[in-house]
């Protein structure tokens, strides 16, 4: 056990990862399980196979009421009136000035918004939202529910042996969710998550939530997977990581996640910081987050700067070395004159300066399954 574990709250699932030789760390106050038998080894599995992550952690909310549509688009840049029952949008939670609160994933239930925040800001999330959703809106914090991801090129297959519904699981494409049961048990699964791979996210009781972790894990294409493996995963994907990536300092335009934005919002506004994103959609940012490929073998963690000669020109947010890749790899913010494809930089690390590209993102291609696809 780790010694801070005792200032970490448990997770539904925390004897069930014990059990299996977890090693425990603290993260956004719960005790999380970061590896099983090595970071490097379920970062491939997941690639080849299929890896389930407890991300229980993670805050899942309803809204419902009369007006949600337009009290939701009060608070988000998305087009919420146009989204469609069992469909399901990225979206960012903006404060006055456009900075990112959080980022997050809505789906369309027949009578509600379900909606999935980040972990460690889940509780300023709320406070958020409730302090400035009209008094006919119920947002409802769904405590009593577990959340597991299911992800890699064999989630499928594992995922159907075992869950049953009113839709084939073949129905559900990338970005949509609805109504199953697994092995007997009621889930709402969407076909989402943060890792670059095909895959599923699972809403589950906490009371039964080890009962669905071991009917998947005894599928042959299972394994559990820690926090680790997952941060490697979503760093190859180019996937930002709140609270490293993205904060209340910084803008969708300049994150590069300009396509958060939809087009009726663009034309429209009605957003927090809409006056400055539209600004800058239209005209540029001044820095960017981009891609970094890191020469030879030792990798930029996050704080290192970065220089274009002897200009400092940005800084790293997220690092690492990347086993898919075979390399270390990066992502930061640099001045936008340094932000194209192809340009040389430097990274400041202990000392010495690496050399550095700017690369386009994701590193690994995405394997999403989206409508239509063959």
């Amino acid at each position: 056990m780790s010694a801070d574990d005792h200032i970490a709250e448990p997770l539904p699932l925390d004897a069930w990862h014990r059990a299996r030789g977890a090693r425990m760390v603290p993260f956004a106050g719960y005790a999380m399980p970061i590896q099983y038998e090595g970071i490097m080894a379920e970062h491939a599995w997941t690639r080849e196979h299929a890896g389930l992550f407890d991300v229980s952690h993670m805050g899942q909310l309803t809204l419902s009421g009369e007006g949600l549509d337009e009290a939701l688009e009060a608070l988000i840049p998305a087009d919420v009136k146009s989204l469609a029952v069992g469909r399901m949008r990225y979206s960012l939670l903006l404060n006055e000035s456009g900075g990112i609160i959080d980022d997050l994933m809505f789906c369309r239930w027949p009578t509600k918004i379900y909606m999935v925040v980040n972990g460690a800001v889940k509780t300023g999330d709320i406070a958020h939202m409730q302090s400035r959703l009209p008094a006919a809106i119920t947002l409802t914090h769904m405590t009593e529910r577990a959340l597991l991801a299911l992800q890699g090129p064999e989630a499928f297959a594992a995922l159907a042996r075992v869950t049953t519904g009113r839709w084939d699981l073949s129905a559900l494409t990338f970005m949509m969710g609805g109504p199953y049961e697994i092995g007997g048990i009621d889930a709402f699964i969407t076909r989402s998550g943060y890792t670059g791979e095909d895959g599923f996210e699972i809403s589950v009781d906490a009371d039964r939530v080890a009962e669905v972790a071991d009917l998947l894990c005894a599928q042959p294409e299972v394994k559990p997977i820690g926090l680790g493996a997952r941060d490697s995963l979503r760093l190859e994907a180019g996937l930002p990581l709140y609270g490293h990536d993205l904060d209340t300092d910084i803008d969708p335009i300049s994150a590069d996640l300009a396509f958060a934005i939809s087009k009726r919002r663009r034309a429209e506004g009605g957003f927090p910081g809409a006056d400055l994103i539209l600004k800058r959609l239209a005209e540029g940012a001044p820095t960017k987050r981009v891609g970094l490929a890191i020469e030879g073998r030792l990798p930029a963690r996050e704080g290192a700067e970065i220089f274009a000669g002897d200009t400092k020109v940005g800084t790293v947010t997220s690092g690492g070395f990347a086993p898919t890749v075979g390399g270390p790899i990066a992502m930061g913010y640099v001045d936008t004159a340094q932000s194209a494809p192809g340009t040389a930089l430097q990274i400041e690390v202990r000392g010495k300066r690496l050399a550095a590209t700017v690369t386009p993102m994701p590193f690994v291609p995405h394997h999403y399954v989206r409508k239509g696809a063959a």
